[in-house]
């Protein structure tokens, strides 16, 4: 059954490289061989699929539509053209832009609001969107993992460490896990100047644009108050964010159908939506529940820990770069949930603390995802974001922004902690 599962997981991702306008009908057809196979029992199927990550995207794309619509976008493109001197200025500060939003909204929301501002200045510019969408997703991904609330797996992290959220800032006495990461993404500014360096044609903008409609930058930044709010009150459902996201649509949908006294608007934002990303999504949520039922993502756990022996340096540095790779083609939340006990059992055996395994695997487990454009949520969202306006991300497109930027990021998060976390 596992090489079954290996070899069928291997063929899927292959067909995705092969045919990138039909992954989301790789990915289905995969699960469902998944499941009539018997590697994953029917009924499991629908708790499976992440809910909460399809309703974020949901209903953040209801909210962006109409954000794009009123003009907003654009008005924020004319800002920041006027104040960046060439295109790769403009590149990395929408990158850094996003990535500071991201340390406390959700990586997958993130993308969806600042993406169509990247989107604004590209058409304003004529160039492709390509780099600039790419290098907002994956500066998401990077600081995702700054605070307690950036990313799911930073809160799976608190909670076997028990850390709260100024525990990600100052811990024991040292610098948080959120400096490794801050670091990680200042190095990526120079990578990114040589990414870019032959984007210098320079930018200015004397337009001043209307913005037609104020409420979706309200509602916009309602539900990003709203995901902060609620990452800091306890207990709250699961999937609270995707409640939050969903609300926030449609509040933007009844104010538009009020203010337009027709339905021609809301149609026309149910047919915008992406809905080849979510069905890409949901049919790899169901593909890895698979490959976690039939035990392969323990083995790798296992023969990560077992591959580090007593030599501490050696298996902290294979948690990292391991994570790193597997995050690569895997989904980084149940691998997380699968390592982080493994961590502190291997730490209690070697008898020391085992923050820097658990901060190690956060720093490989979260990266690692952008390495490939399936590899995490936001790179999907990006990449389906661009493929609405007509543009094919290739493998080898993501590789040249996205490989640079995590080798640098994950190097500089890696001895950070090893510096300052180690036994």
């Amino acid at each position: 059954m596992k090489t079954a599962a290996i070899i069928i997981f291997i063929v899927m991702y292959a067909l995705m490289v092969l045919l990138p306008k039909w992954r989301y009908l790789v990915a289905l057809i995969t699960a469902g061989v998944f499941v009539a196979a018997g590697m994953l029992p029917v009924s499991a199927v629908p708790t499976a699929i992440d809910w909460n990550v399809l309703m974020m995207i949901f209903g953040t794309m209801v909210i962006v539509d109409y954000f794009i619509e009123s003009k907003m976008p654009e008005k924020i493109a004319d800002a920041l053209l006027r104040l960046c001197p060439n295109v790769m200025w403009v590149t990395i500060i929408m990158s850094l832009f996003s990535g500071i939003v991201s340390a406390f909204i959700d990586n997958v929301a993130t993308v969806l609001m600042i993406a169509p501002v990247g989107l604004a200045i590209c058409k304003k510019l004529k160039i492709s969107p390509v780099p600039m969408l790419i290098s907002i997703a994956v500066s998401s991904n990077l600081q995702g993992a700054a605070t307690l609330v950036g990313d799911t797996t930073s809160i799976m992290l608190a909670g076997a460490a028990g850390m709260n959220f100024n525990d990600f800032i100052w811990f024991h006495g040292k610098p948080g896990i959120m400096f490794a990461v801050e670091l990680g993404a200042l190095a990526t500014i120079p990578i990114m100047m040589v990414l870019f360096r032959k984007d210098r044609q320079p930018v200015d903008s004397d337009q001043h644009t209307e913005v037609k409609d104020y409420v979706p930058t309200i509602t916009m930044l309602g539900h990003v108050v709203g995901l902060i709010i609620a990452s800091f009150i306890p207990n709250t459902p699961a999937m609270i964010n995707g409640y939050i996201c969903m609300a926030f649509g449609i509040l933007t949908i009844v104010w538009e159908l009020v203010k337009q006294k027709s339905k021609d608007g809301m149609i026309h934002s149910l047919q915008n939506m992406d809905y080849q990303t979510m069905l890409l999504l949901a049919g790899l949520f169901v593909v890895i529940a698979g490959v976690r039922n039939v035990g392969l993502i323990d083995d790798l756990a296992n023969l990560i820990a077992a591959a580090g022996g007593s030599n501490m340096f050696l298996l902290y540095s294979i948690v990292v770069w391991g994570s790193v790779l597997i995050s690569a083609f895997i989904d980084n939340i149940p691998y997380v949930a699968t390592m982080l006990p493994l961590m502190g059992a291997v730490a209690t055996t070697m008898n020391v603390e085992p923050y820097f395994l658990y901060f190690g695997l956060l720093v490989g487990a979260t990266l690692g995802g952008n390495l490939t454009p399936i590899g995490a949520s936001a790179n999907i969202a990006a990449v389906g974001m661009l493929r609405k306006e007509g543009y094919e991300v290739r493998f080898r497109d993501f590789f040249r922004i996205g490989i640079p930027f995590t080798l640098t990021a994950v190097v500089v998060g890696y001895l950070f902690v090893w510096a300052v976390y180690h036994p």
